[in-house]
């Protein structure tokens, strides 16, 4: 599933070419995604400039004068920007043409991403409004996770991944971030200590920062706006890596299903 880097990814890439550009067109193929795509939108948006283009979370938001446009790539959704006249693929399911020519084409296989209008700020939209703060801000300070997770019993692995919580740390990243902060992702939330989940903020903005700088991790279904994969899963310390020697210690990484997610971890280096 794309995460936030991959999001993030997809934004950078996508940016230079379409912001503020005005659509020509919109071509609907296929409207059943998870939900109905708005079969309005090609008369909504056709000669409308893109105001704003920018990330909450995992959704894309174009922002027009008349609307906001929301884009999730669900579990395998990417964007690509196309020349006009690019053939269609088996799962192109939707594309907005611009008048400088671009083109922007979401792919979606398992059909799980969605493509939402509202004409209310999007901030204010249900899917939107009650989530969590962006790891990478000032509002994700080292107290932050702390202060939430007091008399929470669910694994702190599970309590990271919530986006009511902290948005985008996925499940790749936050068994990441749990090795590098040295935290057992099997321990109840609150019973974390203050300087632990100090150490995990710290590790959380660390892994992001550098899996963005990076491209996003390889997933088999993501690539980046241009068709190149993503590189961090190359410094993977412990994901995908079950029996294979700790980086620190040695001892083999242990797989445990949490919250029905793979988890990897090391027992001897996470005991925090």
């Amino acid at each position: 599933m794309p995460e936030l880097p991959e999001v993030e990814t997809t934004l950078r890439g996508i940016e230079p070419h379409i912001n503020t550009q005005v659509v020509s067109k919109i071509n609907i193929y296929n409207a059943s995604l998870r939900w109905p795509v708005d079969t309005s939108l090609p008369d909504i948006l056709k000669n409308q400039k893109l105001l704003q283009l920018l990330r909450r979370g995992k959704y894309l938001i174009l922002v027009f004068k008349k609307g906001s446009l929301l884009l999730h790539l669900g579990m395998s959704g990417s964007l690509r920007v196309l020349k006009p006249g690019e053939i269609l693929q088996k799962h192109d399911h939707f594309e907005m043409i611009f008048k400088n020519g671009k083109v922007l084409r979401l792919r979606d296989p398992r059909r799980f991403g969605s493509v939402l209008w509202t004409t209310q700020p999007w901030e204010n939209h249900k899917l939107i409004q009650k989530l969590g703060p962006e790891p990478l801000s000032e509002n994700f300070g080292d107290d932050y996770l702390f202060q939430h997770s007091r008399k929470k019993k669910l694994a702190v692995k599970s309590y990271i991944m919530n986006n009511h919580i902290v948005v985008g740390v996925g499940n790749i990243y936050a068994s990441e971030s749990l090795f590098v902060a040295g935290i057992n992702p099997n321990k109840a939330a609150g019973k974390v200590s203050k300087k632990a989940y100090a150490a995990l903020t710290r590790a959380i903005k660390l892994i992001l920062d550098n899996a963005i700088k990076q491209g996003g991790t390889t997933l088999k279904d993501f690539s980046s706006p241009d068709g190149t994969p993503g590189y961090f899963a190359q410094q993977l310390n412990v994901y995908g890596k079950k029996a294979a020697p700790c980086p620190c210690c040695e001892k083999p990484i242990t797989q445990k299903t949490i919250n029905q997610r793979a988890t990897y971890y090391c027992t001897q280096c996470q005991r925090s």
